[in-house]
């Protein structure tokens, strides 16, 4: 129909990252970016076969062949935070993202908990991390969802992935909170948000024990 093609023309296509590297080659530079990760915390680099499928998942999440956005949830302790770091780590590697001066411009890493403090403090900061292009958010559901602020309520959390949803950007996360049942998503952040994570995101199921205190 031609007006919804104007439409259409009128809205900016937002294009999937996408790493320029084949599948297999993407599974062996990430695989390695997660034994830096290991080795830089002098822990032992061990290639389950859980750890395998997870690397695969997300290698073929940066050939560009899923949604703009990636959840690793589960239980804590192992290795939802290094996979987003060494993730984060082979992006910028390649160096591929420029700002408007022509400098790079790479995965920003922050943690959750980091948020309240930002939109309290600063909430320029604050805006400006909803808007990176390439944001890694750790450990979600670790930060209040909601805070006070001079007598009203704001949810930092919220706002900013409500934010990037809108506008399709590259979203790296990690929970402890599970997709379904107590202590869910949907239970700490309501349905409205739950069902943006369900459409800006694929995930990764990490169900192995803590490998913290082997």
């Amino acid at each position: 129909m031609a007006f919804k093609h104007l439409l259409l023309s009128r809205k900016t296509t937002k294009a999937r990252f996408r790493l320029p590297l084949s599948y297999e080659q993407t599974v062996t530079y990430l695989t390695a970016a997660v034994e830096a990760e290991v080795e830089y915390r002098h822990q032992a680099f061990v290639a389950s076969d859980a750890l395998t499928q997870h690397i695969a998942t997300a290698a073929h999440w940066l050939g560009g062949k899923g949604k703009f956005g990636l959840m690793l949830m589960g239980r804590p302790g192992n290795g939802k935070t290094t996979l987003m770091r060494a993730i984060a780590s082979l992006i910028n590697a390649f160096d591929m993202l420029r700002d408007d001066y022509g400098d790079p411009m790479g995965v920003r890493t922050m943690a959750a908990t980091e948020l309240a403090r930002l939109n309290r403090d600063d909430y320029h900061a604050f805006r400006k991390v909803c808007f990176t292009p390439m944001l890694a958010l750790d450990d979600l559901g670790q930060e209040p969802n909601e805070i006070k602020d001079y007598g009203n309520i704001v949810t930092p959390a919220v706002d900013l992935l409500c934010q990037r949803y809108n506008d399709q950007l590259f979203t790296l996360v990690t929970t402890n909170l599970a997709k379904r049942g107590a202590g869910s998503l949907r239970e700490y952040y309501g349905d409205r948000i739950a069902d943006r994570f369900n459409e800006m995101m694929d995930f990764i199921v990490f169900d192995e024990p803590s490998y913290r205190g082997r």
